[in-house]
């Protein structure tokens, strides 16, 4: 079993987790819509990172919907005392399987309360509220009505810390001037690098910044130069872009999501692949 300290661990919200963490959109069916083919390997896998020391665990009741919340559920409650549970609000779920956007002060609020009831939680220790922009990208312009009503949730008591998914950096400043934000969860991996200046930003201010898609999502990322380090260093292409974001700045917290026990235990052992200097040399040019 891998040791997870090794990757280092950072403060989200109030509370230290380890950096290496687990993103659960994958445990629902295809296109993260309906119930997963195998309902019982989805259980285990929740249970098997748990078990390995993950105790970051990133969803959304909008996977699904519903079902991602419910299997998590199922698989660990009542939850283990160390764990972190970051949800996502500020979307929904057409009937064909499309993503919407659903940033309403009502929506949103209907959203906590999914969240709440799906999870079987009384309080979200985390929500970031996923601003919908162009496409995987951040778009420009004020989110004041989103952030002030997600602020109003974090009064009554149902929402315990905020972070912001899918933001620029005029949003984020934005934010801060309504609400904490305890982390930016944004697009961003080997080759899609634009939130360079941000991770560096975030860095200095002790602020966690989890990128999504870390191994490129949908489209798995393809590089002669990764696949060439990976072949030289005897492991997995995903290993050593995962490996890279790791070394890419401390307050970077991962959350590669699986629904596979296999490649799961392949994704924690990166916190033991140290990189070295001439291979994060190679891969740094990747992007340019």
């Amino acid at each position: 079993m891998p040791n997870l300290e090794k990757a280092g661990t950072f403060v989200l919200g109030d509370r230290p987790v380890k950096r290496l963490g687990y993103g659960a959109m994958q445990l629902a069916g295809p296109g993260v819509f309906g119930p997963p083919r195998d309902r019982d390997a989805a259980l285990a896998v929740l249970r098997e990172a748990v078990a390995s020391g993950v105790n970051h665990i990133d969803t959304s009741d909008y996977y699904g919907p519903h079902v991602t919340n419910q299997i998590i559920r199922e698989a660990l409650h009542p939850y283990p005392d160390d764990l972190v549970i970051v949800t996502k609000i500020g979307g929904r779920r057409g009937a064909d399987g499309s993503w919407l956007p659903a940033q309403s002060a009502k929506q949103l609020t209907e959203a906590v309360h999914d969240n709440l009831r799906n999870l079987g939680l009384d309080v979200l220790e985390v929500v970031n509220m996923r601003i919908m922009g162009d496409g995987l990208d951040p778009s420009e312009g004020s989110i004041e009505p989103q952030l002030s009503a997600v602020a109003d949730l974090q009064r009554q008591g149902l929402v315990g810390h905020i972070g912001l998914s899918n933001v620029t950096s005029a949003q984020f400043a934005q934010a801060r001037g309504i609400a904490s934000i305890v982390c930016v969860q944004n697009h961003y991996n080997l080759a899609h690098r634009g939130d360079d200046p941000l991770i560096d930003q975030l860095a200095r201010e002790q602020i966690p910044y989890v990128p999504f898609f870390p191994l490129g999502g949908f489209s798995p990322l393809q590089s002669s130069t990764l696949s060439k380090v990976a072949q030289r260093l005897g492991v997995t292409a995903l290993q050593v872009a995962l490996a890279w974001l790791l070394r890419r700045a401390p307050n970077v917290l991962l959350i590669p999501g699986t629904s596979s026990v296999a490649h799961l235990r392949e994704n924690l052992m990166v916190a033991e692949l140290v990189l070295p200097d001439d291979a994060v040399s190679e891969l740094d040019g990747i992007a340019g």
